[in-house]
């Protein structure tokens, strides 16, 4: 059995050397700190392994930061939407109590996925991107996209022969944010590409989903009673259902804006009943 020769480890020109060594270890925190808690070390009679610790410490915190920075960047996730700007009073009490558990992101780790379905101003695209924000600060890789945006980006990777690969690159994200879906209605081609992006992500990974649509109005979509079935079963059957009610959230800012003195419309104000299926707002599990 043969040996490697080793080789004495001896003092060198440290002080010099280091910032370079680092740099080529891609040590960037390292690099920012290890001068400032050499000093402190000293100073305090720090042992060698707590001024290693400090610094390992250091190490992760920076690559944690700025992997969110990387995961907040890619998202599109708009940056005035988040849960801090969310007006939590005006939304309807049974979506008050649901959203702290999503922020959490137990969902996207189950692969299941959030809806929000209301009336044009209701806070569903608002209350999911706030969601969204809270996975990505968890370090979640998230996509934000609008339906029509989704659906011509499939559409041409489906011209170029590439749907299969396209679809590979939007399963690096564990959760897809669908916004306005069947707000424009879909062609076959587009309705096509839609159901195979449902159908893939199925019990693999998560979508949130909006819509001004129930249920029962889905056939404008996915044109076919079959197909609709069909999208609308995957999509339920691991589900958190947000029925955004209540009065619109532009109309109230536009009265306010005629009338500063004006009376706040009610917190829950009903919205006018939907007609179809209702979702319910309790996370599906049967199989």
């Amino acid at each position: 059995m043969t040996t490697r020769p080793t080789t004495a480890l001896k003092p060198n020109n440290g002080a010099a050397s280091l910032p370079t060594l680092l740099r080529s270890l891609r040590l960037a925190g390292f690099l920012d700190a290890h001068a400032d808690v050499a000093e402190t070390a000293e100073r305090e009679g720090w042992a060698f392994a707590d001024y290693l610790a400090h610094l390992c410490e250091h190490e992760v915190d920076q690559r944690q930061r700025r992997r969110i920075a990387r995961l907040r960047k890619q998202s599109g996730l708009p940056p005035e939407k988040s849960l801090a700007t969310l007006d939590l009073d005006r939304l309807p009490a049974r979506v008050r109590r649901q959203l702290p558990t999503l922020c959490q992101g137990d969902f996207v780790d189950r692969a299941e996925n959030c809806l929000a379905f209301g009336l044009p101003g209701r806070g569903k695209t608002h209350a999911l991107c706030a969601v969204a924000h809270a996975l990505v600060e968890a370090g979640h890789s998230v996509l934000f996209t609008p339906a029509f945006k989704l659906v011509q980006r499939l559409l041409v990777a489906k011209r170029d022969l590439a749907l299969e690969k396209e679809l590979q690159r939007l399963d690096r994200f564990e959760a897809i944010l669908i916004d306005d879906i069947g707000y424009v209605q879909q062609s076959q081609q587009e309705m096509e590409v839609l159901f195979t992006f449902l159908a893939e992500r199925y019990e693999r990974r998560t979508v949130m989903i909006t819509s001004n649509l129930v249920f029962s109005q889905w056939d404008r979509i996915f044109k076919d009673t079959m197909t609709t079935a069909c999208a609308i079963d995957r999509l339920v059957h691991h589900a958190t259902i947000l029925e955004m009610t209540g009065t619109s959230y532009r109309t109230a800012i536009a009265k306010k804006r005629k009338s500063p003195h004006a009376p706040s419309p009610p917190k829950d104000a009903q919205s006018p009943k939907q007609k179809g299926k209702k979702g319910t707002s309790a996370s599906k599990t049967a199989r």
